[in-house]
């Protein structure tokens, strides 16, 4: 029998009084807060004995009374399904056996089939009009398979219901007037016995009524209908016209089947007669366990979830393995066959499924994630409205109204409708049981979600997550309407956890033997605790609240903690400050102040907390014990750096670090008080200036200390060994030591920090006392350790220097045989052994400022030497050879000193000098004329005269032809005020031209500006004419009758850029040249006065005579000033 589906529109008294029960039990659990002394005991999910063997009997007759196709994924074999029901109910096989022996003697149910015809498609138009007045005739035919091949079966199947189905069995639709495309949404239950020869019919007609022929001929829209109206005089009055059927096998249907089905025809016309939308569902009734006859179905399904759900995480752990709450197919298809069979509405499907999951997750360990799927579910059956259609439907399915619930064996309707009440009220339970779960999770999230399990923020983010959905759900909110927004509930749940974490780790650090020591090593142990706890918030926690709550956990916990935290630190120091503080004490405070500082500085900042923290100016409780702790940071560093002299043997420590250990555990040392200096890092501006400067002069202080204890360790290590060049190692050691202990020395205003200290005292100081007394301090400690290091250097370099004046004396007292390169190779040795020595043994720094005695000494000695070897050339190049490869030594490819250092005065001074004494005297004559052609070219003035010539070469004659033109504006040099001027022209140096005389022109009388115009050939070869300092002197002379001639003046005209001389073509038209007259240098010159000293050289001897006798003349008639 089949009934359709009712449909109520508003809730019914029964349960409006449920829900109203509901609301006030919800604001009796809408503040979990109230119970932080004791956690909310989870539901229990096991069942007794009986509730287990009911519920297995259950399971095993759904099993066994299985019909319709299996879905794509679900489990086929029922033995497979049994198997698995005995794992999940934990059944011993002779109890299975005879459980399974009972169920099967149970009586079968009445199979069902739930037929819903919701719409159709596309039909033809029967009436006049276009339009069809549908309805539908179903049943299902039994005892007649149909088959899909014969003539016979395919005749049957065109047969329509009224003749195949009797009429009590045949079910109709209503009818829906004037459209093509119908909608019906009613459902039928109709029963059968066996579904393998059973078969669904539906046909589909058109319904006709009896109507006058004017009506007809009103409704006639085109020719078509026309044609209508004629085929209906044909017809019975009052005859339907058939649309067409739809028939299935019942053997090929799922359990649950909705899709579109073509209406078939009867005959071979109009073969498109549109579809039609059936939902099927094959049910029981009267099923025969105990469970199905005494409780609702929604419950029986609840429980047959929580156990097998139950099994499946057990199952999951058991493999140590998650369960991501994905089910098995053997149990997705005893579920999904259950819900079917019991016909489980959606609803009370999501709304079991909730349920089981919600108190599962309560007792046993899976993921929250696997909340998120049933939430979703819930929410869109409660956003769907079907609970309105549910709330007569206690025990599952929707309602086949009163008829429906009588063949069903229901209580009256009041039951059902007081039953939805409670799965309302059990549904707001679950809300609030799952809520204060979750808040209870959290207040304690740092030991229930331990950062050192991996996956904790994960599982932390997941159930937040299911928390939030769930309070967004309509379902929520209108069943919770009194609940407080979660983000103010999970805010005051967290600040409550972390006050109670806070006690617990002082609970936990609570010093069991009392005393001020141990309390203060217990508050550290519990602030340290705090501050990775903090961290741990900030970089981790913080995020996943605030992404998905926006709360700002970190601040939060910063808040409450270093409130705490402020009231303990106080109290305690509040209570050593009574008493003297002891070295212990003193750096227990120590390492309570640092980590406060650490604290603060977490503090997210004042856009994030309104007034001043309790830790503000925490510094002042600490103040007290300031001396003790620079007091032991002295001692500290002065114990260990005389513990480090006392073990140091004063050897390098390796090839590249040229120190030793000493120097490495003072740097170590000075580095631990910059650190604390750092950690220190007192707010107050003046009391931090006195600070630093107490930490400078104690650095300061210990890096005198360590030069006199490592001088005293040298001494005592060097005492006893007759070994010099170990006590040269040593020194070197301690040298390189002190070296070190500078470098490090000069690091302390960055590691102080004193240009951030400026500017914090810059208002409190006055201006120029840091750099008076940090400063003062500073380079005071550094000159000391400059003076100790030039005096180690001092040391050594005196060493070498007697060696190296005893080889430069050597070198210059060697026999003249001996070559200037084999005579510095003892020196050149002698140096490259010790150099390489100290090199290996000083650092670069010491070995720089040893080369660079080292190098004046040695220039001293080289000066000496070329000033007492200036008249013996051979003794002067040995001299520039050395002074040239000891530049070569000490420079040492660059890694030695470097060019400018030497380069000195002294250097350049020697260097000109040996170059000079080196050279014979034809080169240095060849020099002297080289000079005087540049003072001509760089003589622009006339004052003494000037001299107009014109000369070129003939290379093809060999000759030197030059026209002396002109002379003018010579000096008056004779008593008359005039002159008897001449030109003598002499080709220079002589030893060039030894076979060319002097020639002279002719004198005139009384002239200043004479007129020469005469000319002179030279018979010279080219090829010394060509050299440097090859000139033509041209000597401008006064005539005296009775005494020598006067000089008026001489120039130079070099012949190495004379026409003609180096082209292949014969000079044309040779242009003029004006030559200004120069007088030699009056304080004489370094060139003669070299040649002058080389008493055994006439050539020489005579090249200076007549020099000086033309400097006597020029210095003579020196011209005066202003002419």
């Amino acid at each position: 029998m089949a009934t359709p589906l009712s449909h109520p529109q508003r809730r019914p008294p029964v349960l409006r009084q449920a829900i109203k029960i509901r609301r006030r039990r919800v604001r009796d659990l809408q503040d979990p807060l109230a119970q932080t002394a004791q956690e909310l005991e989870p539901p229990s999910h096991h069942l007794s004995p009986e509730e287990r063997a009911l519920l297995y009997e259950e399971a095993l007759y759904t099993v066994l009374h299985r019909l319709g196709q299996p879905e794509p994924s679900h489990v086929r074999e029922a033995s497979e399904l049994l198997q698995y029901l005995q794992e999940a109910f934990h059944m011993e096989p002779e109890e299975h056996q005879q459980m399974l022996q009972q169920v099967q003697k149970l009586e079968k149910p009445i199979f069902c089939l739930k037929a819903t015809v919701k719409q159709a498609k596309g039909i033809l138009g029967k009436d006049v009009s276009g339009f069809s007045d549908p309805y539908c005739l179903l049943g299902i035919e039994q005892g007649v398979g149909v088959q899909g091949g014969s003539p016979g079966s395919r005749h049957r199947q065109k047969a329509v219901v009224r003749h195949t189905i009797p009429e009590e069995q045949t079910h109709r639709t209503q009818v829906i007037t004037q459209t093509l495309n119908p909608v019906w949404e009613e459902t039928f239950i109709l029963e059968f016995e066996d579904i393998s020869n059973s078969s669904f019919h539906l046909d589909m007609w058109d319904m006709d009524t009896v109507e006058s022929v004017r009506q007809k001929l009103g409704e006639l829209t085109d020719l078509h209908g026309l044609r209508r109206i004629f085929k209906e005089a044909r017809k019975d009055k009052g005859q339907d016209d058939f649309l067409g059927n739809v028939v299935v096998r019942l053997q090929d249907l799922r359990c649950r089947e909705d899709q579109w089905y073509p209406l078939e025809p009867c005959t071979e016309t109009y073969p498109d007669r549109g579809q039609c939308h059936l939902q099927f569902q094959l049910i029981h009734k009267r099923r025969a366990p105990a469970a199905s006859r005494s409780q609702p179905s929604y419950t029986v399904h609840l429980h047959l979830l929580q156990q097998l759900v139950s099994h499946e995480v057990t199952r999951h752990q058991a493999g140590s393995t998650s369960w991501d709450g994905s089910l098995s197919p053997q149990a997705a298809t005893i579920l999904f066959l259950h819900a079917t069979q019991k016909d489980l509405s959606d609803f009370h499907q999501s709304l079991a499924q909730w349920l089981a999951y919600s108190r599962l997750y309560q007792s046993l360990e899976f993921p929250s994630s696997c909340l998120l799927h049933p939430i979703t579910s819930i929410e869109y059956q409660w956003i769907q409205g079907r609970l309105k259609g549910e709330q007569v439907g206690c025990g599952g399915g929707r309602s086949v109204g009163q008829a429906g619930l009588r063949e069903a064996a229901w209580p009256p309707v009041t039951q059902p409708r007081l039953c939805a009440a409670l799965q309302l009220e059990e549904l707001t339970a679950s809300f609030s049981k799952l809520l204060a779960y979750g808040l209870s999770l959290l207040r304690q999230f740092r030991s229930v979600f331990p950062l050192s399990v991996p996956d904790s923020p994960a599982r932390l983010q997941s159930l937040l997550r299911v928390l939030v959905q769930m309070c967004k759900m309509k379902a929520f909110r209108e069943l919770c309407p009194d609940s407080t927004p979660l983000p103010r509930l999970v805010t005051e749940t967290l600040r409550t956890g972390t006050v109670q974490w806070f006690h617990l780790k002082q609970q936990h650090h609570q010093p069991m033997v009392p005393g001020m020591l141990e309390a203060g090593r217990a508050l550290l142990s519990l602030v340290q605790d705090i501050i990775g706890d903090l961290h741990q918030c900030q970089h981790t926690w913080n995020k996943i609240f605030q992404n998905t709550l926006k709360i700002d956990l970190f601040s939060m916990a910063f808040l409450e903690l270093q409130w705490l935290v402020a009231k303990r630190v106080q109290d305690h120091t509040a209570a050593v400050a009574g008493s003297p503080v002891s070295p212990e004490m003193g750096e227990s405070l120590f390492q309570l102040y640092v980590s406060l500082k650490q604290l603060c500085q977490l503090d997210p900042g004042p856009t994030e907390r309104d007034g001043v923290l309790a830790l503000d100016g925490f510094h002042r409780w600490f103040q007290p014990a300031i001396p003790s702790w620079l007091q032991k940071t002295y001692s500290v560093a002065l114990a260990r750096v005389q513990r480090a002299v006392q073990m140091d043997e004063l050897v390098p420590l390796s090839e590249l670090t040229k120190h030793s250990t000493s120097a490495v555990d003072l740097s170590t040392c000075f580095a631990q008080i910059s650190h604390t200096a750092r950690q220190l890092d007192w707010p107050d501006p003046e009391e931090a200036f006195m600070i630093t400067v107490k930490f400078v002069e104690d650095t300061c202080r210990l890096a005198l200390v360590y030069c006199s204890l490592i001088k005293a360790r040298a001494r005592e290590l060097s005492a006893g060994q007759k070994d010099q060049g170990q006590a040269a190692n040593m020194l070197c050691v301690v040298v390189n030591d002190m070296e070190q202990l500078r470098l490090v020395i000069g690091k302390l205003p960055t590691q102080l920090a004193w240009e951030a200290l400026e500017q914090r005292v810059g208002a409190v100081l006055e201006q120029g006392q840091l750099q008076n007394t940090l400063h003062a301090q500073l380079q005071g400690a550094l000159a000391g350790l400059g003076h100790e290091i030039r005096t180690g250097v001092r040391t050594l370099a005196k060493q070498l220097e007697v060696g190296i004046a005893k080889h430069i004396q050597k070198l210059m007292g060697l026999k003249e045989s001996v070559l200037p390169e084999d005579a510095i190779l003892p020196l050149m040795k002698f140096l490259e052994v010790k150099l390489c020595y100290l090199n290996t043994n000083l650092v670069q720094e010491n070995f720089s400022s040893l080369l660079t005695l080292l190098w004046t000494y040695t220039l001293t000695l080289l000066r000496e030497g070329a000033a007492s070897q200036r008249s013996c050339p051979l003794a002067s190049s040995r001299l520039k050879t050395a002074l040239q490869n000891l530049e070569i030594c000490f420079y040492a490819e660059g890694c030695g000193l470097p060019p400018a250092a030497l380069h000195t005065n002294t250097f350049q001074a020697l260097q000109r000098d040996l170059e000079l004494q080196a050279t014979s005297s034809r080169e240095l004559i060849q020099k002297y004329f080289c000079s005087r052609i540049q003072q001509q070219a760089e003589t622009a003035s006339e004052e003494l005269g000037a001299v107009t010539v014109k000369a070129s070469y003939r290379a093809s004659e060999q000759k030197l032809r030059v026209e002396l033109l002109s002379a003018s504006s010579l000096l008056p040099l004779d008593s008359n005020g005039s002159s008897d001027p001449f030109v003598q022209l002499t080709l220079e140096p002589r030893h060039e031209f030894p076979e060319l005389a002097p020639r002279e022109t002719q004198k005139h009388k009384k002239d200043l500006h004479p007129l020469f115009d005469e000319t002179f050939e030279f018979l010279v070869p080219a090829e010394p004419c060509q050299k440097d300092g090859a000139c033509l002197l041209l000597t401008v002379l006064d005539h005296d009758t009775l005494g020598a001639d006067d000089l008026e003046g001489e120039a130079f005209l070099p012949l190495r850029s004379m026409p003609g001389l180096t082209g292949p073509e014969e000079p044309g038209e040779v242009p003029q040249t004006r030559l200004p007259l120069t007088y030699p240098a009056l304080n004489g010159d370094p060139i003669l006065q070299l040649l002058e000293s080389r008493k055994g050289d006439r050539e020489a001897q005579a090249f200076v005579r007549l020099r000086r006798q033309r400097a006597k003349q020029a210095s003579q008639h020196a011209p005066r000033p202003g002419r």
